[in-house]
């Protein structure tokens, strides 16, 4: 029974959006009326600069943090803390209490796949300075750099069923950056 509890409040924590509090809290309105309507930390920081993205990106990788910290906590397995990461970046694109219009989710895997394993913090700069380079893209470049993570993950731990977790998430991220990933296919 904890496992329902944990996947289903994995999922509503994911709904907690930082970019609508936060612009609540500042009396802004609501960010899905500004700038790309995007809950995230890069339209944030577009509106209102760095300090704004900085608080809107950590806010959004506590989400992950939190439901990776209490996986461990109930000492559920592996694959069972990183299916509650699974959840909570769903909750964050497609949130429930905001009628499913959410944010990109990677600033929540971030923080979460941080937590789960530190190293993977490197992997993720690393591959970033690599891409960024080639490809002129903070989205490509970033996308490019977390499809590292699943692989860097499987060697750590030696086990395919994280890869696979992983590399569902990820799709998952993808797939949530389809229509900028095409709108910059068409710009090339």
């Amino acid at each position: 029974m904890n496992h329902i509890y944990y996947f289903i409040g994995a999922y509503f924590i994911g709904n907690i959006l930082t970019a609508y509090i936060f612009l609540k809290l500042l009396g802004k309105g609501n960010v899905h009326n500004q700038g790309s309507g995007n809950p995230g930390a890069r339209n944030i920081g577009r509106l209102y600069g760095k300090k704004a993205f900085v608080i809107t990106f950590l806010g959004d990788a506590c989400k992950g943090s939190i439901v990776i910290l209490i996986g461990k906590h109930l000492q559920f397995t592996e694959l069972e803390v990183l299916a509650g990461l699974t959840l909570a970046v769903v909750g964050h694109i497609k949130p429930i209490l905001f009628q499913f219009k959410g944010g990109k989710g990677v600033s929540t895997f971030i923080g979460g796949i941080i937590t789960f394993e530190p190293l993977v913090a490197l992997v993720i700069i690393i591959g970033f300075l690599l891409f960024y380079p080639l490809t002129k893209s903070f989205t490509i470049a970033g996308l490019a750099a977390i499809c590292l993570i699943p692989f860097s993950i499987s060697y750590l731990y030696h086990s395919i069923e994280l890869l696979w977790i992983i590399a569902a998430i990820i799709i998952i991220l993808i797939f949530a950056h389809s229509e900028n990933l095409l709108r910059k296919i068409k710009q090339t």
